[in-house]
């Protein structure tokens, strides 16, 4: 009887599975450069009420993960009070958000900042997108901004929300302190050179009912990626809903193109407190059909968004950067290839 040896092919390809998958997980885990802890200065409050604290909000996930660290670690460094800034991340429903959890704590060990996984409204979210000119703009977790006053605790009365592909060079409490006029809302940079009807479809504009909705009011574009949200106000005026409404008709008569903006410029349009552009030179991501760079807006900057198709760090890594992309270079703790022999 002849014996058959077994193959070698078959253990080697478990140890080869065992090595890809620990790799896998140390890189997902372990992929980004300790941040340095960042103090308060002298004048600081101390960070024990809601009051003296800046609250923050951003979603988080694995595509965007090194622009959000690159934009957390812009807005400790530039910020007088770093110890006063509390995180507040807007995760995917995955089972654990552990790989994100072990990230943050690895990267910043000293960040104040809480996780909360886009469980509740994820299939609501689901039900009312659709589909827009990029395909990015239709991820769910794109529009957890719309339910922030459902998420974060009732405490937080106040919240700075930002993108993930923004840099900060000023403190971020100045954005923080905008004030609300008129029972505002919202704060933002407004745009009122923005040609405002391209936003929404013919069948829009053709519908008295519907072009009605700006009568009285002086609506100009706004960019949803940095805002100061009143989360007392808008709990208070139901504004969650509004936008689910404007959302649902949608789905049935196409009265807008892009994402999650519209419904926005729908609900608040007209009626938020101005904000300097210097808070959001935004834009720096291109055109979203051919990705061409572009300049920065005249006059000074406090933030530059990438907002747009190109992402910095994708065309750094493809060796095809913007001019511009260099300001977002030094805020990259991505480690190197060889960072484990330097």
């Amino acid at each position: 009887m002849l014996h058959h040896k077994p193959p070698l092919l078959l253990p080697i390809l478990v140890l080869l599975l065992i090595s890809t998958t620990t790799s896998t997980f140390t890189t997902t885990h372990h992929q980004f450069k300790e941040a340095p802890k960042f103090y308060n200065s002298p004048h600081c409050p101390t960070p024990t009420t809601n009051t003296t604290t800046v609250h923050v909000a951003m979603t988080l996930d694995t595509t965007y993960l090194r622009g959000s660290i690159a934009a957390i670690l812009s807005i400790l460094q530039h910020s007088s009070c770093p110890q006063n800034i509390f995180f507040h991340f807007i995760t995917s429903p995955i089972p654990t958000p552990t790989p994100l959890h072990t990230t943050l704590t690895t990267t910043f060990p000293y960040l104040n900042y809480q996780l909360y996984p886009f469980h509740y409204h994820y299939s609501t979210v689901s039900r009312l997108i659709s589909t827009s000119i990029r395909s990015a703009l239709d991820c769910p977790l794109n529009y957890a901004r719309t339910y922030l006053p459902d998420i974060l605790p009732l405490h937080v009365t106040k919240v700075v929300y930002l993108d993930s592909d923004i840099i900060l060079v000023d403190d971020i409490t100045k954005l923080a302190n905008t004030p609300f006029l008129n029972d505002a809302v919202l704060a933002a940079p407004e745009y009122c050179n923005a040609n405002f009807t391209s936003y929404f479809t013919p069948t829009f504009w053709s519908s008295p009912s519907l072009s009605l909705t700006f009568v009285d009011r002086k609506p100009c574009y706004f960019n949803t990626g940095v805002m100061v949200i009143d989360l007392k106000r808008w709990r208070f005026g139901e504004f969650t809903t509004k936008i689910e409404e404007w959302m649902e008709l949608q789905k049935r008569m196409r009265i807008y193109e892009l994402g999650s903006l519209p419904p926005f410029l729908l609900v608040f349009g007209g009626k938020i407190s101005p904000v300097d552009h210097r808070w959001n030179q935004h834009g720096l991501g291109g055109d979203n059909f051919r990705g061409l760079c572009r300049d920065l807006h005249p006059g000074p900057v406090s933030l530059l968004h990438w907002s747009g198709k190109g992402k910095p760090w994708v065309r750094l890594d493809a060796g095809r950067p913007c001019p511009l992309d260099a300001l977002w270079a030094p805020y990259d703790l991505l480690k190197s290839p060889f960072s484990s022999f330097e």
